[in-house]
């Protein structure tokens, strides 16, 4: 919410600004900030629709909401990058364009400031509650404030007899807007196929191997939904443990995943030890 109403009016500043100065890079910004508005709507509706709780149809709930609201919004992004890159290259063409005035150079600055603000207060946010739509917000915050500084720089240098500058400070906005939306899009996508960091990965079969009990981990594996990781983990224990001592085992290793790693779902499936196991249904059947 806080970073709608930053960008409603940075955006509504920019594009007036721009307008009345005469300056493409300052036009962009504020068609940028629009794409932000978009896009933050969209993942507030998606972190709306997560929290509903789990249905008939959905029986680990909606968070994976809050990941197709990501990618939608990259796909939004990519939209209005392209089309600043079309206006932004047809006015570097055409030539003939007065320099803009040098109060929109001071106006993006101070844009920049207000996005650097919105971006540690989301940044903060979303490590506190590790949410991802969260932090790819804060992520397009932080390039926002470049692209505004950017914007500036090409406005001052339009003032040195080079007007084709903020043409051209237009086209990094729009590229710098188009590689955003291709970074986010990449991380939705890489969630939404069940994608997992290896590192991440391994700490946890550390943790994992570490409890008393656990003889061997034949698998573990883990995936992101919304904001919540999932964990399946396939142990081998000794044969002669009861079914108790062995839920005992299984009740350590989650625990163990909420306290160290903040995993509150993990499916744990108990095996005996192989070699064990195959010798007593040798003697079995003996």
């Amino acid at each position: 919410m806080i970073s709608i109403a930053a960008y409603l009016v940075l955006s509504a500043l920019k594009l007036i600004s721009g307008y009345l100065f005469h300056s493409s890079a300052l036009l962009a910004d504020g068609f940028n900030n629009v794409t932000d508005i978009i896009a933050s709507t969209a993942i507030l509706i998606g972190l709306r629709i997560s929290r509903k709780p789990p249905d008939s149809d959905h029986a680990y709930g909606h968070f994976r909401a809050e990941t197709v609201a990501v990618l939608l919004a990259s796909f939004i992004m990519a939209t209005v990058g392209i089309q600043v890159l079309i206006e932004a290259g047809r006015g570097l063409f055409e030539g003939g364009k007065a320099a803009p005035d040098p109060l929109s150079a001071v106006i993006a600055l101070v844009s920049a400031a207000g996005m650097f603000c919105v971006y540690m207060y989301n940044r903060r946010l979303a490590k506190r509650i590790n949410n991802q739509a969260l932090m790819a917000t804060a992520k397009d915050s932080l390039s926002d404030a470049f692209v505004s500084i950017g914007a500036a720089i090409g406005i001052f240098g339009a003032q040195f007899g080079l007007p084709w500058l903020d043409s051209v400070a237009a086209i990094a906005v729009g590229l710098l807007i188009c590689k955003t939306a291709w970074e986010i899009f990449k991380d939705a996508t890489y969630r939404l196929t069940d994608g997992f960091d290896e590192n991440e990965l391994q700490d946890l079969r550390s943790s994992i191997a570490r409890i008393p009990g656990v003889e061997s981990l034949k698998d573990v594996k883990a995936r992101v939904h919304g904001n919540h990781v999932l964990v399946d983990v396939v142990i081998e224990v000794d044969p002669a443990l009861s079914v108790t001592e062995s839920h005992e085992i299984s009740d350590l290793i989650e625990a163990r995943m909420g306290e160290r790693h903040n995993i509150m779902s993990v499916h744990v499936h108990v095996e005996p030890r192989q070699g064990e196991a195959k010798q007593a249904e040798h003697l079995g059947r003996s």
